[in-house]
């Protein structure tokens, strides 16, 4: 009897954002299991299945009920947004494994688009170059920590891609954060942000660094920060990547 667990990236929000890798490991699951906001974006798609859901930060219930699903032989899907490896589910889905005694359970990670990459494309192109992720939650990192990596990106001129910049307890954290990044970088620096990726009331906008300290965001918002070399090009944000191009006669 195959005891099996996927660990599903299911992208920024939309069907249409999906893998096909994606939807096909779901169609052939008994059971799917997540957050119940990510639940309710895939639960009209999949028809017929047993959905399990618990509220944020019960992230380690969530792995427990996936294993014991999947001990029992029935094939089960744990999903995340964007991708289950990138601030996802699936280190923790291994860590669980091991503590709980369950080795005999497969796990099979399959990767979706994560908001870095799905925000970008609405911007345009700010992640052509060398970039660095960081999420402004303090939840599982020291705020110290987050200050040193933010420092350390901005020293080396990154561009910088910032994943759960504010919340109704961090109000300020975005601000903090763009302030520690104009110790090294320009108040002009070119930036954006998305909302909503790919879900209903999704925008996007251009700004500055120094703008970018005054602007409201929330846990759906994700903002890119540009380096020394990114411009606006019509409507988009750029970061040339350092091609040549000779305008020919």
């Amino acid at each position: 009897m195959e005891k099996k667990v996927y660990v599903i990236g299911i992208g920024p929000g939309a069907y249409e954002e999906m893998t096909i890798r994606a939807v096909r490991a779901m169609e052939a699951c008994e059971v799917i299991i997540g957050y119940t906001v990510y639940v309710d974006l895939v639960k009209e798609h999949f028809p017929g299945k047993t959905f399990l859901t618990t509220p944020m930060t019960q992230e380690v219930r969530r792995c427990e009920m996936a294993l014991e699903e999947a001990g029992k032989g029935r094939k089960t899907a744990m999903i995340c947004s964007g991708d289950a490896g990138v601030y996802g589910m699936a280190g923790l889905m291994h860590e669980i494994r091991q503590e709980t005694g369950y080795e005999e359970v497969e796990i099979e990670v399959i990767p979706g688009i994560t908001a870095a990459t799905a925000g970008a494309a609405l911007l345009g192109a700010p992640l052509i170059h060398d970039f660095a992720v960081i999420s402004l939650s303090d939840l599982l990192t020291p705020w110290e920590k987050i200050e040193e990596r933010l420092r350390d990106a901005a020293r080396g001129d990154f561009a910088i891609c910032l994943y759960n910049p504010s919340s109704r307890k961090r109000k300020d954290y975005l601000r903090k954060a763009c302030e520690i990044l104009m110790e090294w970088k320009s108040p002009d620096t070119v930036c954006g942000y998305v909302r909503q990726i790919a879900r209903d009331g999704e925008e996007k906008h251009l700004t500055t660094l120094k703008e970018l300290t005054e602007t409201e965001t929330d846990m759906f918002t994700t903002v890119f920060i540009g380096n020394s070399q990114t411009r606006v090009i019509g409507e988009a944000m750029v970061t040339p990547r350092g091609y040549r191009y000779e305008k020919k006669d």
